[in-house]
């Protein structure tokens, strides 16, 4: 991995070294600009995502900025302040395979969490940023609202988020979240598990007509993805955990069973999902009045 400065990571706000230019090469920013980083670099690459007071977003090389609490003291030592998004974390869990339990001795350790923005960021020229992505520790935070716009949209991801059994952090707010967690269910996973199974389908597809193979890895997460969402809609919550599919999942990730047994495995499954929405208990809509109600209670905590 090319090395990083020193102490920049997102959330992080800094300066920049050289002038920004948007497109036809327009100068947008000049030299000495103020930004927020949204985003580390991953493996190879070498850009800092940054997002300025105005919206604009930029990639920028870390000789390109300088982090704005360095920059300060130089100037006056006693104005020196920065913006720490670990302090401002209310949840963070573990997602991804070791949350399925379906990790290998390979396995990254995946984070997510939500932040509260503090009132001085919420209410600057920046506005909070929706979300920082810091790929060094593998992790991605959204801001509490994004968190409950997108949760309330089923997102999978994030209903997967609100309930992974392994739990890194949680503040008394995060704990009020989790327990109104069931609000966010309702019969719309049908169709955004179903999407997401789809695009899974769309990938394995496009990759047998170009390529003549499956990637195993996307045909095991299409079936899990069926298996969650029918769950969910039978069971009230979101049964991270595979339990005991995780060997027959796994055999499929490693390409033991042929596409067309697995395919055939998905056409049953999305049979079963489509039953499961005949015998749910979950609402047609999840409860916006919750969701609302504990978003504007951490905004006043912070003020």
């Amino acid at each position: 991995m090319p090395h990083q400065p020193l102490n920049i990571h997102a959330g992080t706000q800094i300066v920049t070294k050289v002038g920004v230019h948007g497109s036809n090469n327009a100068l947008v920013h000049p030299r000495g600009a103020v930004g927020i980083v949204t985003r580390t670099p991953c493996g190879h690459e070498q850009h800092f995502l940054v997002r300025f007071p105005d919206g604009f977003e930029a990639s920028l090389l870390g000789a390109e900025l300088e982090v704005l609490k360095i920059f300060k003291d130089r100037l006056d030592p006693a104005s020196a302040g920065d913006f720490d998004l670990e302090e401002h974390i209310i949840y963070r869990c573990i997602v991804g395979s070791r949350a399925y339990g379906l990790e290998t001795e390979a396995s990254d350790t995946d984070l997510r969490g939500i932040y509260l923005a503090p009132a001085d960021l919420q209410w600057s020229l920046y506005g909070a940023p929706e979300q920082f992505e810091d790929n060094a520790t593998q992790s991605c935070y959204w801001e509490l609202q994004k968190f409950l716009v997108m949760a309330l949209k089923a997102n999978p991801n994030i209903l997967e988020c609100l309930y992974s059994p392994l739990v890194d952090k949680v503040t008394p707010i995060g704990e009020r979240l989790l327990a109104i967690r069931d609000r966010f269910l309702s019969q719309m996973i049908f169709q955004t598990f179903n999407g997401y199974a789809l695009s899974q389908f769309k990938k394995i597809e496009q990759d047998l007509r170009n390529h003549g193979e499956v990637r195993w890895k996307h045909a095991m997460h299409l079936l899990r993805l069926l298996m969650t969402g029918a769950a969910t809609l039978r069971e009230g919550l979101v049964p991270v955990h595979v339990g005991d599919r995780r060997d027959q999942l796994l055999a499929v990730k490693r390409g033991e069973l042929t596409w067309e047994k697995v395919d055939a495995w998905r056409q049953e499954l999305h049979r079963d999902f489509e039953q499961a929405l005949t015998e749910t208990k979950l609402p047609e809509r999840p409860d916006y009045e919750a969701a609302n109600g504990l978003l504007v209670e951490a905004r006043r905590q912070v003020v």
